[in-house]
């Protein structure tokens, strides 16, 4: 698949995800500067698609790295506790502070967010029989004992309903001033990109990369680290989005190989035409009533890995 059938496939599901929505808006109503529907478009309109934009292309970065880092294609955010370990590190800060603020929320779920990808990636290190199916299993059972952490956690505190609204992935509320905290993701990307070709050769094995003169712990770090950027804002503006950094980069590899240079600009487009897929798909389902977006990532999303699954290793070979 070229690059620019991708870029021109999100520049059209741009302009419809724009005019779609409870409210009916046309082209020609943005004529009337003084409108309603004008006021809608700037306030919520282009927001969301921003939003959506930079969700995509974030989520979908984080699960390519953090596969190209553990050396298995099922390994992503949603695969090995980092989104579950965000969760838990929200709830945490609602714990310890009365009146949690913003800031202190944006810094308890990094800092769980990181610790907990560090801790999955020392776990594989403890894993002898590194099966391409088993090592995401492993993580999928460790990231559901931090959710049953974040769970009883939110139920002792009686939170729970208030976490489980929280995290729940949906763009409805994504208006002018609530989702700038994702523009944080453009940096983290645009330094996945400067360190591609480490990534890739840190990819190959901690005594590869070291016999090349590469610092393998530096550079996973450094990898970890903008996973935990992209998860946490992606979190806490929109809430949790599951598999989408697992599939895409799947089928990106499938077509254009391993090398993350060349893959970064394909991930990032296909991240963004998938998400702007499913929430288009959301708000159309049940017209003028929307569903949240995650539910459509997850239908979607969990039919895919199952395909993965079932066709193993011939996917999943490093």
């Amino acid at each position: 698949m070229r690059l620019w059938m991708l870029l021109i496939a999100a520049m059209i599901l741009s302009c419809i995800s724009l005019f779609v929505g409870a409210v009916d808006i046309k082209p020609t109503d943005l004529f009337n500067w003084d409108s309603d529907k004008w006021q809608i478009f700037l306030i919520s309109r282009v927001p969301r698609l921003l939003a959506i934009i930079l969700a995509g292309a974030g989520m979908s970065i984080a699960g390519l790295i953090m596969q190209s880092l553990s050396r298995n294609k099922f390994v992503s955010p949603t695969t090995a506790g980092t989104l579950d370990a965000a969760k838990l590190g929200i709830v945490i800060s609602m714990l310890f502070f009365t009146n949690v603020t913003y800031m202190e929320q944006i810094i308890f779920a990094f800092s769980f967010a990181l610790i907990g990808s560090m801790l999955f990636m020392q776990l594989l290190k403890q894993i002898k029989f590194k099966d391409a199916i088993f090592v995401p299993l492993i993580g999928i059972m460790y990231g559901n004992i931090l959710s049953a952490m974040t769970t009883f956690l939110g139920y002792e505190s009686n939170v729970l309903q208030n976490v489980s609204d929280f995290f729940m992935g949906r763009f409805t509320l994504i208006i002018s001033g609530r989702y700038e905290l994702l523009y944080v993701a453009l940096p983290a990307i645009i330094l996945a990109y400067l360190y591609a070709n480490k990534f890739t050769v840190a990819g190959m094995g901690e005594d590869f990369a070291k016999n090349l003169g590469l610092s393998y712990h530096f550079v996973l770090n450094i990898g970890l680290i903008i996973v935990a950027v992209i998860t946490t804002t992606v979190v806490l503006t929109v809430g949790v989005i599951p598999f989408l950094g697992l599939i895409v980069p799947n089928i990106v590899s499938l077509y254009l190989g391993d090398h993350l240079r060349k893959t970064i600009p394909h991930t990032i487009a296909l991240g963004v035409v998938f998400l702007l897929c499913c929430d288009i798909l959301s708000r159309l389902l049940i017209h003028p009533y929307e569903i949240p977006v995650n539910t459509i990532v997850a239908v979607i999303g969990s039919a895919i890995f199952l395909i993965m699954l079932f066709r193993g290793k011939a996917y999943a070979k490093s």
